[in-house]
């Protein structure tokens, strides 16, 4: 069944508010008009019923029930007030009725016992009548008075009443569909815009933008929310452009190294030698190709978010010490000195995943190595500050320029580009290591100066002495999981 759109359905739910609203507000009015209208009645009643106790009070002392009958019949007989009117004795003598009721066979009423009276509704003869029942005392009778008026107006003027309200509800009712269509267009106008517009958005032109409202409503705060998806769904998008077309360059200069070395090894018979130097070429390529794809895989699960790392306790100092021992043989055949200097006595606790922690630092001893001319001179800092592990690669090398130390950390960007492939790196080094000081709650900057040399310095936070676990729980110190892949 097809759906209503929501114009439509915000029309039908404001007419039916509306129906209920104009039922109630009807009703209302209808209640309060007959009791103003009854009210009037009764006071009239009242006033009458008064003066008819005054007249009876105003009588000779002398007066009997004849004399009582002849003088009501004098005076009622001409009054408008005397049409509806019965009055006996308690003994049940009659003193007067009117005509209409003798007529119509009214029966008189009961004495009334009650001092203030009562009302009553009877029909008499088809006319509808409203009677105030009262009594009065005097001359040492009772007089047992019954009061009436006609509301047969009363009737009328609400019988018309309502049916104008039923004559103009449907006018009523029928403007505010209109209106209300009118009105929930015009609210929802700027979603069609807005739809038009983002269905017209596609890969191709990720750079337009909704139309900014200036509404102040939910439209404007919608418009807005999803402008600012648009920006963060087209920096992705051209994040992972940007990467597409940067592993394919990267991939295609190590292929087309091979294919090439491949195709003169092939293009003539050659002694084992030349096949032997033409492969150890080809293997060094290959090696280097796969490198560059296991940090291509290590980017692409972390940003997927697929794979997952355990952190547990480790001593940062004895870390370090490892990944300096792994990498002193590398320092010394590139003629630099490697140094280990730390103020800080005994062990730094930090919660990391040992092998994630140790590519992180051997990143930045790789780099240090790779721009810095020979002889160099590679200081590493251990310090333990403000419940932070800090660790800080120095070199004396050819430094980073002040605009270049904002892209270091992005992906496939190399400071010397003309060194970048002799010296073996992709580009992804500081970007994975930036990945994992991020995914261990720390953080890595720099602080360089052409041609004086660079300091990285790692943060991460530092478990004390207090914190540290027992030997039961050191096996379960998972304090969270983040994503990673272990590359060779």
């Amino acid at each position: 069944m097809k759906k209503f759109s929501i114009g439509v359905r915000l029309t039908l739910w404001y007419l039916a508010i509306f129906v209920l609203g104009q039922f109630v507000f009807g009703a209302g009015m209808w209640v309060v008009l007959r009791h103003h209208l009854v009210s009037l009645v009764d006071e009239g009643l009242r006033d009458q019923s008064e003066d008819l106790r005054g007249f009876l009070a105003a009588q000779k002392k002398t007066a009997n029930v004849p004399k009582f009958q002849e003088e009501v019949k004098e005076t009622y007989d001409v009054e408008h007030a005397g049409e509806y009117l019965s009055i006996t004795t308690s003994a049940g003598d009659p003193i007067y009725l009117s005509d209409f009721l003798s007529k119509n066979s009214f029966a008189v009423p009961a004495y009334a016992t009650d001092p203030s009276g009562f009302f009553d509704n009877q029909v008499v003869g088809g006319t509808p009548l409203r009677f105030f029942h009262s009594s009065a005392s005097t001359h040492g009778l009772t007089f047992v008075i019954a009061m009436g008026a006609s509301t047969k107006d009363m009737r009328d003027t609400l019988r018309a009443f309502r049916n104008y309200l039923l004559l103009l509800a449907p006018l009523v009712l029928l403007t505010s569909a209109v209106g209300g269509y009118w009105l929930s267009r015009r609210a929802l106008g700027p979603v069609d815009v807005l739809t038009r517009t983002a269905r017209n958005i596609g890969g191709q032109n990720l750079s337009s933008r909704l139309e900014k409202l200036q509404t102040g409503d939910e439209l404007q705060r919608l418009s807005d929310t999803l402008n600012e998806m648009l920006d963060r769904i087209e920096k992705v998008f051209l994040q992972i452009t940007q990467f597409t077309a940067d592993a394919s360059h990267e991939l295609r200069t190590p292929i087309a190294l091979m294919r090439t070395e491949a195709e003169v090894a092939l293009r003539r018979a050659r002694d084992a030698e030349a096949y032997r130097e033409a492969l150890q070429h080809i293997l060094a390529e290959t090696e280097r190709t796969s490198v560059l794809i296991e940090d291509l895989l290590a980017l692409a699960r972390a940003d997927s978010g697929k794979e997952f790392l355990k952190l547990q306790m480790v001593d940062l100092r004895e870390l370090l010490e490892n990944c300096i021992t792994g990498s002193r043989p590398l320092a010394t055949h590139a003629g630099h000195e490697l140094t280990l200097h730390s103020d800080t006595p005994g062990p730094i606790w930090v919660m990391a995943n040992p092998t994630a922690f140790e590519r992180a630092l051997t990143i930045l001893l790789d780099n240090a190595f790779k721009y810095t001319p020979t002889p160099g001179h590679i200081n590493v800092f251990l310090e333990e500050l403000d419940q932070h592990a800090i660790v800080s690669v120095e070199d004396n090398g050819i430094g980073i320029s002040v605009a270049e130390q904002k892209k270091i950390f992005e992906r496939f960007y190399r400071v010397d580009k003309s060194r970048g492939r002799a010296a073996g790196g992709s580009g992804l080094g500081l970007a994975i290591a930036r990945w994992i000081i991020d995914r261990h709650d720390g953080c890595i900057t720099v602080e360089s100066t052409l041609d004086k040399g660079s300091t990285f310095s790692v943060h991460i936070p530092a478990v004390s002495h207090l914190e540290l676990p027992t030997p039961e729980t050191v096996d379960r110190a998972l304090i969270s999981t983040v994503p990673f892949t272990k590359t060779k």
